[in-house]
């Protein structure tokens, strides 16, 4: 039925465009517009998956998928990228829209993204072939990263970005250079109001079906990175000052998403390990697992294997299900290492270096915890396009997914969850 709404919508939208015959980028634009209306619509009002099977689409496809192609080029082939993915059994695609401060989509707050190199809207084209599949589709987001100095230069100065860059009191305090790439500063509130603003504008503008960030919160523990404003704060604590930053900026983003649709999901990944995520990067995610107001889901990065030694997949595993009871629950798991040597995984390293099975060992044992809600795969390149070398592994390793997402949709295993 969902399927039909949507072709009926898309049918609809061309044949109007093609009666008023306006400009290419116009027809576009109207196109999108008509999709906004009324899918929105008509999605609020079917049944929600009662499982999440998502992949990650990180921002490093864009180099294939969208430079120098065009928006015939760029369709096809996110067309059957999504096909891909429901082939598979997959339900959600975690789409990257702004990686570095930038945008993969008309914004007048950040500037276009380096590989959208023709005039096409990437955005409201894989939110018209997603739910043509019947996928949902989640803007990802990365809310601190932003350009590196040298890219810094040809942003142009009508964004507030580059204002800020050449503002001597904003470089340096707003903005942070660390390590050739610079940062935005969640300790002022301009800075936090920025990224929701950027929120604000997709939720405007596209039917987006969840709004997702990842782990990229303080990049260094250094306190040279923040001292400033640090200094002239009453905080005595850097760790939990900056925490509290971290805090106020998820709320904040929480806030925004509710404020335009209370029923469209903001979720966090944050990494895997509860101690790096909180002296590290200083993100209190027991927090934003165990109270009301920060998100919707949490969705940890448990990139390891079940013979990793500092962090072990099933006991991690178990750890996150028993630390989450506020939001929902999905599991983020590392596909993207199969065929490789787990470099930090200590005695582990070599698990899944020849195992096509792995993940889908893990799969299967996720099905065993109570309260998760789904999984989520990283990435969609390790799965659907992967190095030549571990080619064969990866195949036999879809196959396994692919067996383990038959039979908990079995009907006689309807109760099971991931």
């Amino acid at each position: 039925m969902r399927y039909k709404i949507l072709l009926f919508i898309i049918i609809f939208s061309f044949i109007l465009s093609g009666c008023s015959q306006p400009p290419e980028q116009e027809e576009s634009y109207y196109i999108h517009e008509i999709a906004h209306l009324h899918l929105e619509d008509a999605m609020q009002n079917l049944p929600e998956d009662t499982e999440i099977r998502a992949v990650w689409i990180p921002v490093m496809l864009y180099h294939n998928w969208m430079e120098y192609q065009s928006e015939s080029q760029f369709r096809e082939t996110v067309r059957n990228a999504f096909q891909n993915c429901t082939d598979l059994g997959l339900n959600t695609v975690f789409v990257h829209v702004r990686a570095y401060c930038d945008a993969y989509y008309p914004s007048e707050i950040f500037p276009k993204g380096a590989y959208l190199t023709e005039d096409y809207d990437p955005l409201a084209i894989m939110l018209e072939e997603a739910h043509a599949l019947n996928l949902s589709l989640h803007a990802w987001i990365n809310p601190m990263r932003a350009q590196t100095a040298q890219n810094f230069t040809s942003i142009d100065s009508n964004y507030l970005l580059r204002q800020w860059y050449d503002d001597p009191e904003k470089n340096g305090t707003y903005l942070v250079n660390y390590d050739g790439r610079y940062y935005l500063n969640p300790a002022y509130p301009e800075v936090r109001q920025l990224i929701a603003d950027g929120i604000s504008e997709i939720m405007q503008n596209y039917p987006v079906d969840g709004i997702h960030i990842d782990d990229y919160f303080y990049p260094t523990t250094n306190p040279d990175f923040d001292a400033q404003a640090f200094s002239e704060s009453s905080a005595s604590d850097l760790a939990g000052w900056r925490r509290n930053n971290c805090n106020e900026m998820i709320k904040l983003l929480y806030q925004t998403v509710k404020d335009h649709n209370p029923e469209i999901p903001f979720s966090i990944s944050p990494q895997g390990n509860f101690d790096v995520n909180y002296n590290e990067l200083y993100a209190d995610v027991k927090l934003w697992s165990s109270e009301a107001g920060f998100c919707d889901m949490i969705i940890p990065q448990i990139y390891y294997g079940f013979k990793n030694d500092t962090c072990p997949f099933a006991e991690t595993a178990q750890l996150w299900a028993e630390t989450v009871t506020v939001p929902e629950l999905v599991i983020g798991l590392g596909a993207y290492k199969t065929g490789y040597a787990d470099q930090w995984a200590g005695s582990g390293q070599s698990e899944f270096l020849t195992d096509s099975t792995v993940i889908a060992r893990e799969l299967e044992y996720i099905s065993t915890l109570e309260n998760i809600s789904g999984i989520a795969l990283y990435s969609y390149t390790s799965i659907f396009e992967p190095e030549q070398e571990v080619s064969a592994l990866v195949s036999e390793e879809k196959n396994q997914i692919f067996d383990v997402f038959q039979k908990n949709s079995a009907p006689d295993d309807a109760g099971a969850e991931y």
